[in-house]
């Protein structure tokens, strides 16, 4: 029995993790697939519910975004957390003993928040406030004042280029590297399931790992759309860029309308496929060259445990390895 490949378009979302991957279902909810110090894969399900259910308010566009944004950095972190304590990678080894010991919640926790609290203050610093004072060092070191709009489309591309160089920084981390390979089984992976093929490891790795729906691509469109805001407002209020503290003050309120924003316009560069949105598109999947990398197949094989715990029924029955193989030998006990 063979299956039709039909292209569709697919609300079913990734991150990847710690030696390990989380797929999210808007009728599953989520599920975490990672590998065990063992060799052995662990399946977790998260409580998935958004407040978007709760207040219908908040699902309208440009508002699902932020809310969206800000429950993926939320649910994102706490898998990433768990994965870290599955997969081991919190552990130690004492050097006395030889004998690895885990790191107590209460410590890695602590761990964890400090380094979101240093994460979000070098954020501010790096792409808030150090863009603006290089645009004010380019003026005093050629003497000049940028004509108006001109400063926060320089301020963005200095962003931009700062973004690049952190990300091509920390992709030659060992780590890191290894994060980027779950992120392009994750890819891999759901192209399998939206091109509707068998989800095994052999049809996973023949799929492109450059999706439109990345958050890398996010995150560039993110750069791309404040220049538009960043313009008009300072088009609008005339002296506000020339305040440092305010700018930035300015620009950390606008993160929610630029986020909304770019939520919608990668919403519809995932739904329609024409010239306008692989324009859109283009610079967050040649981005993904650098945040994706070819995975191995025992990361496909975790990609495909987590996306088989969000499927629905019909979905399982037509796509999953033992379905296929119970279909294919009845078939066969039917033809004797």
């Amino acid at each position: 029995m063979k299956n039709k490949c039909k292209c569709k378009y697919t609300s079913i979302g990734g991150q990847a993790l710690i030696e390990g991957i989380m797929m999210k279902s808007p009728d599953k909810g989520s599920a975490l697939a990672v590998r065990l110090p063992d060799g052995s894969i662990d399946i977790t399900h998260m409580a998935d519910k958004s407040i978007k259910d709760k207040y219908k308010i908040l699902a309208i566009p440009v508002v699902r975004g932020v809310v969206g944004f800000v429950e993926s950095m939320i649910s994102g972190y706490k898998a990433m957390m768990l994965s870290a304590d599955k997969s081991g990678y919190a552990d130690t080894v004492d050097e006395e003993t030889g004998k690895t010991e885990k790191l107590s919640s209460k410590a890695w926790t602590a761990i964890m928040g400090v380094a979101v609290v240093l994460a979000f203050i070098l954020c501010f610093l790096l792409f808030m406030l150090l863009p603006k004072y290089a645009v004010e060092g380019l003026q005093w070191l050629f003497k000049t004042t940028f004509p108006e709009g001109v400063g926060p489309l320089i301020e963005q591309v200095i962003k931009l280029i700062i973004f690049l160089c952190y990300i091509v920084g920390v992709s030659f981390m060992k780590d890191i590297r290894r994060v980027f390979q779950y992120h392009g089984a994750e890819h891999k992976t759901i192209f399998c399931y939206e091109a509707g093929l068998p989800l095994t490891v052999e049809n996973a790795k023949k799929q492109k790992r450059f999706h439109p729906r990345c958050g890398t691509s996010f995150m560039i469109l993110m750069i791309i759309i404040s220049v538009f805001f960043s313009t008009v407002v300072q088009l609008l209020f005339k002296g506000v860029y020339e305040n440092s503290i305010v700018w930035a003050l300015i620009k950390v309120a606008m993160v929610p309308i630029i986020c909304g924003t770019g939520y919608e316009v990668l919403r519809l560069c995932g739904r329609y496929d024409n010239l306008l949105t692989r324009i859109i598109s283009a610079p967050g999947v040649w981005m993904q060259r650098i945040t994706t990398k070819e995975p191995d197949d025992s990361m496909l094989e975790i990609a495909i445990a987590a996306l088989s715990e969000v499927l629905g029924d019909e979905d399982k029955e037509r796509l999953l390895p033992k379905a296929q193989e119970e279909t294919e030998e009845t078939e066969n006990n039917d033809d004797i």
